[in-house]
């Protein structure tokens, strides 16, 4: 009932979840990427673009054993794609003729694609000052493209608003099913690493969807025996908006009221993640921790990989920068494996990464 009515918020004012079944059987071998873990997925027909299982890439970092998972692999150039795919699927499957999401780029992306593949309608509020390609691939997607003026938190208000006029809520942030498809990097890891997980794994972190897909995935992975520990999670955040990292750093159990300010992270400017005590919990169960990065350990991250041959935008780059930070404070010590969730491609950014090279 819940899916039929694309309810994504419950009486409470917070996000609905899904009660999941313990993990049985096997991936589909026959499969590629996500897909192959259809059968532990809430949704009973794939929508696909081809997604593959997105590569692993050693990086050379001092004494950390760094190896980056290479999300601008998937279809649209970022990890997004892991829960558009699984969202718009379900969607489908229960009648829907699409909806409308707020979008910082990727998101918006993602979604528009997916409800492309299968003839959904799609309005997609971004920020005016989004990266250029971002906005144009959205358009080229066919979806109605909203350009809003002002911070990122205006885009959701002008959703919000579209929404109460009697259309679908697709939103990332909020929708159930976007965050089932998340957990599919947790699946997809554990096949790569046979099981060994690292001792941990480094996510940009905003709203979080990435990061809390993956637990659940590796705590469902945990229970049927399919990997030997859950990794510890390192959640970042861009200095530029830390409602998760001031609530870490307070001991607090909610994120924290904060402004935001404009940065290069700018998949990471959301200043209140609906789903933000989940992932400050999340975190604390792994015996993670969450950090801030501030905008020259960013570029300084995205410099060393991309002379390693591994290109990524900004917003992926704080989990670079986060290696540093937490080697300083004494998180991560020589060693330790740790796998990186690099979450866009490079190509999302060019104007960006352009002026960081010219300057």
């Amino acid at each position: 009932m819940i899916l039929g009515a694309h309810v994504c918020r419950c009486g409470c004012g917070g996000p609905v979840d899904l009660v999941e079944p313990p993990l049985s059987g096997s991936p589909d071998t026959d499969a590629q990427g996500l897909w192959r873990y259809l059968r532990w997925l809430p949704v009973r027909e794939p929508v696909s673009l081809g997604e593959p299982t997105t590569p692993l890439a050693a990086l050379d970092w001092g004494d950390l054993d760094v190896v980056a998972k290479l999300e601008g692999a998937l279809p649209t150039g970022s990890f997004k794609d892991r829960g558009a795919a699984v969202m718009v699927a379900g969607l489908h499957e229960h009648g829907s003729t699409g909806g409308v999401v707020d979008s910082s780029g990727n998101a918006g992306a993602s979604i528009a694609a997916y409800c492309a593949r299968v003839g959904l309608e799609c309005e997609v509020m971004a920020p005016a000052h989004a990266s250029p390609g971002k906005l144009t691939q959205i358009a080229a997607y066919g979806a109605r493209l909203v350009a809003v003026d002002g911070p990122r938190s205006a885009s959701t208000e002008a959703a919000l608003a579209r929404a109460a006029e009697g259309l679908s809520y697709m939103s990332h942030m909020w929708h159930p099913l976007f965050l089932a498809g998340t957990e599919t990097f947790a699946f997809e890891l554990a096949d790569q690493l046979d099981g060994r997980m690292p001792d941990w794994v480094v996510i940009p972190s905003a709203a979080g969807t990435l990061l809390l897909g993956a637990h659940r995935g590796f705590v469902r992975l945990a229970a049927a025996g399919r990997i030997d520990r859950v990794p510890r999670l390192l959640a970042v955040q861009s200095a530029a908006a830390t409602p998760l990292a001031t609530a870490w750093a307070a001991g607090a159990d909610e994120p924290a009221v904060v402004e935001t300010r404009q940065g290069p992270a700018e998949g990471l400017l959301t200043a209140r993640p609906p789903r933000g005590r989940q992932v400050l919990a999340a975190v604390r169960a792994t015996g993670g921790a969450v950090v801030a990065v501030p905008d020259d350990e960013l570029w300084a991250g995205h410099r060393r990989a991309a002379r390693q041959g591994v290109y990524c935008e900004p917003t992926s780059a704080v989990a670079l920068g986060a290696l540093s930070v937490a080697r300083v404070r004494g998180l991560l010590c020589p060693g330790e494996r740790v796998v990186c969730a690099l979450t866009g491609a490079g190509l999302k950014s060019t104007d960006a990464i352009g002026a960081a090279l010219a300057g």
